[in-house]
């Protein structure tokens, strides 16, 4: 009898987003990876600035985080 052992999620999802990056920049050159790249980091760090500042707690609005 062979056990099959179910791929954990976060991997699936893992290999998900390698393909569809791997699809977006198939046909593009070296540069053209590079900005890619460049474009898609410079955004991600704006996200996580964005989702800092609305974790600020201020004096007037104590919540628990």
């Amino acid at each position: 009898m062979t056990v099959m052992i179910r791929e954990p999620e976060c991997v699936m999802l893992k290999r998900r987003g390698a393909d569809y990056v791997e699809k977006l920049i198939v046909n593009m050159s070296q540069q053209e990876q590079l900005e890619f790249w460049q474009k898609r980091t410079q955004a991600m760090v704006v996200r996580q600035e964005k989702s800092r500042q609305e974790r600020i707690v201020t004096p007037q609005n104590k919540e628990k985080v």
